[in-house]
């Protein structure tokens, strides 16, 4: 069995949704059946195209939320029907132990994702760390301070809107 969570960008853009999708199926070929399990927090963008690709490639999610609060604060009307789905669909659902999502909340359910991972993938530009913390950039420091090997998804042409 191999663990497989996830870190990466909100915030892609429109067109960098098929060309992530694309690079995630590719990287997870590998990984096919009831022996990969992913984790993943299904935060919009790239944690929820990661949670398809597992389930896609037959695999196990498992769901971290950072609160209680989460669904209901955090989780925008546009995105609602896929997180709802995917929720639906875990094998597992964690609820970090926070009546509302904060930075500790955030930092606590990247902890567990890392926790439970054999690896990381991190969508990400490979920017440098924002300064806010518990960001993708910080998971994958943590990640390699940790030893957990990282596989970097940023296909070319991929771009965030912020």
């Amino acid at each position: 069995m191999t663990t497989l969570a996830v870190t990466g960008h909100m915030d892609l853009t429109d067109a960098s949704v098929p060309l992530v999708r694309d690079a995630l199926r590719d990287l997870l070929s590998g990984y096919r059946g009831p022996g990969l399990v992913g984790v993943s927090c299904v935060a919009a963008g790239s944690d929820s195209l990661f949670a398809e690709a597992v389930l896609a490639a037959g695999g196990r999610l498992v769901v971290v939320l950072p609160s209680q609060d989460y669904r209901r604060t955090k989780v925008k009307p546009r995105h609602a029907p896929l997180f709802d789905r995917l929720v639906q669909a875990a094998d597992e659902v964690l609820v970090m132990p926070f009546e509302t999502a904060g930075r500790e909340a955030y930092e606590r359910a990247n902890r567990m994702l890392l926790d439970r991972a054999d690896r990381l993938v991190a969508v990400w530009n490979g920017k440098p760390p924002g300064g806010k913390g518990g960001g993708t950039a910080d998971v994958v420091l943590d990640a390699r301070a940790a030893g957990i090997p990282v596989d970097v998804v940023w296909p070319p042409g991929a771009g965030r809107t912020a």
